[in-house]
């Protein structure tokens, strides 16, 4: 059974860091990216980060140059790297991995942890 559980969210005064962890477990083939996104109240699910292969990334316009997504060697825990938060990053993160086969596209999502960016 696969599992992803992310960690490090919380509460943090405006052009603080945090760094969000997400651990994955169970038997997870043909990955082919590994993602956060963020929900805000009242708004949709979007892609803030995305890491490819280990070193191809992509980032949302709003947090390029702010944000840091990496794995380990592994593949087994992706991070996210917050710095120069603002409150307007405030919503609930999620960790995403996308796997592919001749069947399709399956995604994998963790259940979410909270960052508040408030002074």
């Amino acid at each position: 059974q696969v599992q992803l559980v992310e960690s490090g969210g919380g509460l943090v005064q405006p052009g603080g860091s945090l760094r969000l962890s997400c651990a994955t477990s169970g038997n997870i083939r043909s990955v082919r990216s590994m993602a956060w996104y963020r929900q805000a109240p009242g708004k949709q699910r979007d892609l803030v980060a995305s890491i490819i292969g280990g070193s191809s990334t992509n980032y949302a316009s709003s947090v390029k140059g702010r944000f840091t997504i990496s794995r380990d060697n592994a593949g087994n825990t992706v991070f996210l790297q917050m710095n120069s938060l603002k409150p307007e990053d405030t919503a609930v993160y999620y960790c995403n991995i996308a796997t592919i086969t001749p069947w399709g596209r399956t995604d994998y999502w963790g259940q979410g942890t909270q960052v508040t960016v408030s002074s």
